[in-house]
């Protein structure tokens, strides 16, 4: 891909889930570095770009990747373990997704747990990874604040991001979702986790 001239300086990175070697292509077009790089990856990858992936790996700041992946790239079953591994690896926060699970995030010293929203209907998951990632980085964009407190709710919004793409097929529950119906979300969870 060709990054334009317009993003050549972009604040925030989102390497979405293509090829490692791709994804560094697109990085060294960057200008400036980015206050945020952002990479997606699957256990495709693992299996054959495992190199290149651990290469990538030392120039982002936040992996994002599920459980399943997570165990994979680390060779370890405990997910906590798992981020510990994956964090000597470059990224300075893993977020590990479990689906309906919820999803975690990790840096070198803390962690953080949101669950997802529960859903009476699940249409087609696919697209939910790629949601979640969106509302994540969105929300860091929008709050321009990295600290591991506003990233725990980029967490939620991720989460809640996710909600709505999974309850219809494609696109087309993002096409209609507002500000008030992910805020009621967002509270929803809250309210679901507070004691």
């Amino acid at each position: 891909p060709v990054v334009p001239a317009e993003y050549h300086e972009s604040d925030f990175l989102m390497l979405g889930n293509l090829m490692p070697s791709v994804q560094k292509k697109v990085l060294d077009q960057m200008t400036k570095k980015p206050r945020l790089i952002v990479l997606d990856t699957m256990n495709f990858w693992m299996d054959n770009f495992m190199e290149d992936l651990v290469e990538a790996l030392k120039h982002v700041d936040v992996l994002t990747i599920n459980d399943e992946e997570a165990r994979q790239l680390s060779g370890e079953y405990s997910l906590v373990t798992a981020a510990n591994k994956i964090l000597k690896m470059g990224p300075k926060y893993v977020i590990i997704k479990k689906g309906e699970h919820g999803a975690l995030l990790f840096d070198d010293n803390k962690m953080f747990f949101a669950p997802a929203i529960p859903l009476e209907k699940v249409v087609d998951p696919t697209g939910a990874g790629d949601s979640f990632a969106g509302g994540f980085v969105g929300y860091l964009a929008k709050t321009q604040n990295l600290s591991f407190e506003n990233m725990k709710k980029a967490v939620v919004y991720g989460s809640v991001l996710a909600s709505f793409t999974v309850e219809k097929l494609g696109i087309e529950n993002l096409k209609t979702i507002t500000n008030e119906r992910v805020q009621k979300r967002v509270d929803l969870l809250a309210e679901l986790v507070s004691f």
